[in-house]
């Protein structure tokens, strides 16, 4: 077993980087891994396009984190870069029905999670300014310009000398 399920926290990057400000997620995981001390019992995952099967896998072990840090780029009709923290009840409709293989995990998955394994889901989002049709990577200045932003609130929640 890896040893991401090890964890007592997990900060999950969700995130297709492939398509523009889709990719937040991951790139907060990548500044958060050069720029501070993880400590032990912090897992940092990107986990792009896969968090489902983490989610999945988490619910099926014996041992369980005590909570779940979901970073994801989100369309919720907020200014571009803006930085949020949203509970599950919060996801916009999109989010919840979304499918697709870029998409943040079903909200019927986290409630299971929360509600049924005792675990702590938050879902930390960045506004998106665009999120091309087709491929065209990289983040617009906006989103780029939140993801220290992003970074230091993970950082001084969960890491004790942020």
């Amino acid at each position: 077993m890896s040893e991401i399920y090890k964890k007592r926290i997990l900060i999950l990057g969700c995130g297709n980087i492939l398509f523009g400000d889709d990719g937040f997620g991951p790139e907060v995981c990548r500044y958060l891994t050069e720029n501070y001390r993880i400590p032990e019992d912090v897992g940092v995952e990107d986990c792009g396009t896969g968090v489902r099967e983490i989610l999945f896998d988490l619910m099926l072990c014996s041992q369980q984190p005590q909570q779940i840090m979901i970073v994801d780029a989100i369309d919720a009709g907020k200014e571009p870069g803006e930085v949020f923290e949203i509970g599950i009840e919060g996801l916009p409709q999109a989010k919840i029905d979304d499918f697709s293989m870029h998409s943040l995990p079903t909200s019927n998955l986290l409630c299971e999670l929360q509600d049924d394994c005792g675990i702590g889901i938050s879902i930390l989002a960045c506004q998106t300014k665009y999120i091309p049709a087709e491929v065209s990577m990289g983040l617009s200045r906006e989103v780029t310009e939140a993801v220290p932003v992003a970074a230091r609130i993970l950082a001084e929640r969960f890491f004790a000398n942020a």
